[in-house]
């Protein structure tokens, strides 16, 4: 009833179509604000996405459709096969929003990012599903650090 359509919406087709499973020690929910609160080990599945999170608040709009969602833990993690072609995108951050208008997701606090054998960690990360775009920021005496993965090309000559 919650949760009628997918966190990530711009992720594969098919996950849109799969059963939203969600786990919690507690749920609660507020026809009026129509605010939707997980705490408690909360695990969400759908598809391809999996989050973990000590708690996870999702604003829902009048027509139940979610709106946002904000997930807070030591560490909140998402994962989820965003393309056939961009493969599986991990991240985790001491919280992460998601703002289903935009496709964004923004890891702050510890965040780190995955997919397709690069990584980006630093303060906060924005991650477009739409766009692919990533952009990290560095935070108190922390700087970002990127990893790109070798191009895979033997022909290619290292620096010398």
């Amino acid at each position: 009833m919650l949760l009628a359509l997918p966190l990530y919406s711009h992720a594969l087709p098919s996950d849109g179509n799969q059963p939203i499973k969600l786990l919690a020690d507690k749920a609660t929910y507020s026809e009026r604000t129509g605010v939707t609160s997980y705490s408690g080990n909360v695990i969400i599945t759908q598809g391809t996405l999996k989050m973990t999170a000590d708690n996870i608040t999702m604003n829902l709009s009048p027509n139940r459709s979610i709106n946002s969602a904000v997930a807070t833990g030591r560490p909140a993690t998402m994962q989820q096969v965003i393309t056939q072609e961009k493969g599986l995108a991990k991240g985790q951050a001491n919280k992460i929003e998601y703002n289903a208008v935009t496709g964004i997701i923004t890891l702050t606090g510890n965040a780190k990012l995955t997919q397709n054998g690069a990584s980006f960690a630093g303060n906060v990360i924005r991650y477009s599903l739409k766009a692919g775009d990533v952009e990290a920021t560095a935070g108190n005496s922390q700087r970002v650090e990127l990893l790109f993965p070798p191009s895979g090309n033997a022909n290619q000559q290292g620096v010398r």
